[in-house]
């Protein structure tokens, strides 16, 4: 059985890597124009869907990344050029010209569920930070035993992730409209940073393999 400490060690890295405080501001961002209930379905639909990845890269990360020859540091690329794209739309306000030419239309159901794919379960909560986390953390808990409490503590992570998700839709109703264009703005420059950041990362790694 893995140890207190491990399991410890272990949830506060794979809190760290989610970043649920960091993805609050995002969050209200990506859904802006939903109501409440609209918020709260995108929050948990994006949370099982980012529970279900690192699950899944839990159970059988390394076998995967063996299987299609992917290796880490080209998840890091990947994940921060989609990243870019993201902070591209948010700082140009591009996602917002769009909203404006679809602002009688009601917010469908695809939409929501698109919304909480991508971006917000791939690759905000389940990014390649977290999904690097997470096949690492893999091989401390071997056997059953260890697999399930792994599982356990990624559950507990994003759980966590969805109560500040459901904290953060209280936050909009004080900022108006300039708030919110300013908002975007600024996450964008910063998300674009951290983007960066991660392509950097990813050729690096790249480089020294």
């Amino acid at each position: 059985m893995p140890s207190f400490d491990l399991v410890f060690n272990a949830f506060v890295t794979i809190l760290v890597t989610i970043d649920p405080p960091g993805l609050a501001p995002l969050f209200l961002v990506l859904t802006r124009g939903m109501d409440r209930a609209q918020r709260q379905q995108v929050g948990l639909r994006a949370s099982i869907i980012g529970l279900m990845v690192l699950a899944l890269f839990a159970v059988a990360g390394a076998a995967i990344l063996s299987v299609f020859g992917i290796t880490l540091p080209a998840f890091r690329v990947a994940g921060g050029l989609l990243l870019f794209f993201i902070a591209f739309e948010m700082i140009f306000e591009r996602r917002s010209e769009r909203k404006e030419k679809t602002a009688d239309v009601a917010i469908t159901r695809d939409h929501i569920h698109n919304i909480a794919a991508f971006p917000l379960a791939i690759p905000l909560i389940a990014g390649p930070g977290a999904i690097s986390a997470t096949v690492l953390l893999s091989g401390s808990f071997a056997g059953a035993a260890g697999t399930g409490i792994l599982l356990a503590v990624i559950a507990t992570a994003i759980a966590i992730t969805y109560l500040v998700f459901l904290l953060a839709e209280r936050v909009d109703r004080y900022l108006g409209q300039t708030g919110r264009s300013i908002l975007t703005r600024l996450l964008g420059v910063i998300l674009a940073a951290l983007a960066v950041q991660f392509v950097a990362d990813g050729i690096k790694a790249l480089a020294a393999a």
